[in-house]
């Protein structure tokens, strides 16, 4: 009979858990060796657990079903706390086994003894359970699988004490009936098409989650174009599917105040599987809900709902079967030359991106232009940092090229982030992943710049300026990189940067390309930024969306 682990095994095999992201210890010996008796199911070592979580989140961002990941008791958890937190704010599938002491060790308080659970319930709140008896652990683990597949999708988290996996006793489950998907309810979308044909221009969908895709993008279009209503996406999507061919949606800005232009004038605003927007971050004296004073906000279908069934009911509701929605134009912009600044570089990105890439962006300041310079190219995935918490870009890159092998990844990330979880870059060259990481190096936390001298703060003295500052030591990314098996060039101009890009993407990856750049945002523009950001309430609205559009476009 086979002890818990084999059994463990071969029953997420069985129900179609292709991956396993792993950062094992002592604990979790026995799943590593059961893992050589099942070909089913591929194991990625990372060097860092915030890998194996991104991993795993990027995975299940491409792949649409959980990867899962192995980590090594409360420590192990905790340290991939950050992008799991971003997994939940994705609402994506994710499955974490982690290990824990032998259940008759743990009263002894043992030097790595914690509460797990405790930990566990920050990022999955929805299903913790530790398995008490090697006969109920493949029953536990479905179950757990079985929550982070429902929709929308969330973090499942299975402990897995040491000796529950030794023992012999365990017993392969079967793998749960995928449940039905409800859409929105008839009255609910009767109501909706009612006042969308009030309201009309002065309405307005939010997209969010599967909204994002082709299918519903299709139907939202066709919904805009019956009523006069406008497009909007959340700030960070999760996975939004874009380029030339698919109907163009404006992403909401992550400045408050550029985002309250765009939703100024509304008088209802419809959720599509999205979340009433709220700015980032409080500010003194600036309220922190973006809906305008008389907008209404209603909902077409939460995030449990099928959002493309849902808009596709309102299509017929609205009558607008057989209306073509608009869709982007190809274009690309003309070939960079010069002095390299992120313009250029998302410039060249948009000149040279590939058909069917991923695009991971955590360039946060950097990619500002980059929705401008790509939104004609060919058809794309965007993956963005859905929880804010930074250091995600890599590790999403390492399982999205895992989850789509046949598809080219780009993984464009700030220098600070990169740092975050720069160990992903091992893990790309173990496994031979097509990856071309661009790092934006600023040698500065440009965004925290640019919030600086937005929170009021009253004194910004050189103390305060070291804490955002880079450049002392120089970080060299190309030489970190190829430290751990990438291929990585350096450029400071755009002539180079394009002939590096053009060579990683001509070949199997990895790559690294370190973009030596100044920040996009820095002295004057930096410091009347502020000013200009209080003064857009008092502006002509064509002026305040103008001056939005440049900011931000």
């Amino acid at each position: 009979m086979p002890n818990g682990a084999q059994a463990l095994v071969r029953t997420l095999a069985d129900a179609g858990v292709e991956v396993c992201f792993t950062n094992p210890g002592t604990s979790e010996m026995h799943f590593v060796a059961a893992l050589d008796d099942e070909p089913r199911l591929r194991a990625v070592l990372t060097l860092f657990e915030g890998v194996a979580t991104g991993a795993a989140d990027g995975y299940a961002r491409m792949a649409d079903r959980p990867a899962a990941t192995l980590l090594h008791l409360g420590p192990g958890l905790g340290n991939g706390l950050a992008n799991l937190h971003n997994a939940r704010r994705a609402r994506v599938p994710v499955l974490n086994i982690v290990g824990d002491h032998a259940t008759f060790h743990a009263p002894l308080d043992a030097q790595l003894q914690s509460d797990i659970e405790t930990v566990a319930r920050n990022v999955s709140p929805g299903f913790v359970r530790t398995s008490r008896a090697t006969s109920d652990l493949c029953r536990d683990a479905m179950e757990a699988l079985a929550a982070a597949r429902a929709r929308p999708g969330q973090v499942a988290t299975l402990i897995l004490p040491a000796d529950v996996s030794w023992s012999e006793g365990g017993k392969t489950c079967p793998p749960p009936a995928a449940a039905p998907v409800p859409s929105a309810a008839p009255e609910t979308v009767a109501r909706i098409a009612g006042l969308l044909r009030r309201s009309g221009p002065r309405s307005a969908l939010l997209l969010g989650g599967w909204a994002l895709r082709e299918p519903a993008l299709r139907a939202a279009a066709a919904v805009a174009q019956a009523s006069g209503a406008r497009l909007l996406a959340e700030t960070f999507p999760a996975r939004m599917e874009r380029g030339a061919g698919l109907p163009a949606v404006e992403r909401l800005a992550y400045l408050a105040e550029l985002a309250s232009v765009q939703l100024e004038g509304l008088a209802h605003l419809v959720l599509v599987d999205a979340r009433r927007p709220v700015s980032f971050f409080a500010y003194p004296g600036r309220p922190g809900d973006l809906v305008p004073p008389g907008c209404e906000v209603d909902v077409l279908c939460a995030p449990e709902e099928d959002a493309a069934a849902s808009l596709e009911a309102l299509v017929e509701a609205l009558g607008a079967g057989a209306v073509a929605p608009q869709v982007a134009p190809a274009w690309r912009p003309g070939r960079p030359r010069g002095p390299l600044t992120a313009e250029k570089v998302c410039k060249a990105l948009g000149h040279l991106l590939p058909e069917r890439a991923i695009v991971v962006d955590e360039a946060i300041t950097s990619g500002l232009l980059l929705p401008k310079m790509t939104a004609g190219c060919p058809r794309h995935d965007l993956l963005t940092l859905t929880g804010g918490a930074i250091g995600q870009g890599l590790p999403a890159a390492v399982g999205a090229a895992i989850a789509c092998p046949d598809r080219p990844v780009l993984a464009l990330v700030g220098d600070g982030s990169a740092m975050y979880t720069l160990q992903a870059l091992w893990t790309m060259a173990r496994e031979g992943l097509d990856v071309t990481v661009v790092v934006f190096a600023n040698a500065s936390y440009s965004v925290l710049n640019v919030e600086l001298e937005r929170v009021g703060a009253a004194r910004i003295g050189p103390k305060a300026r070291a804490q955002l500052d880079l450049g002392r030591p120089p970080l060299d990314f190309a030489r970190l990189a190829q430290g751990m098996g990438v291929h990585a060039l350096r450029a400071d101009r755009a002539e180079a940067f394009c002939e590096a890009l053009e060579y990683a993407l001509e070949r199997p990856g990895p790559h690294l390309i370190e973009a030596r750049i100044p920040e996009s945002l820095r002295g004057v523009r930096r410091r009347i930024l502020p000013w200009l950001l209080r003064a857009l309430p008092a502006l002509p609205a064509p002026l305040a969306r103008g001056l939005k559009n440049r900011l931000a476009p």
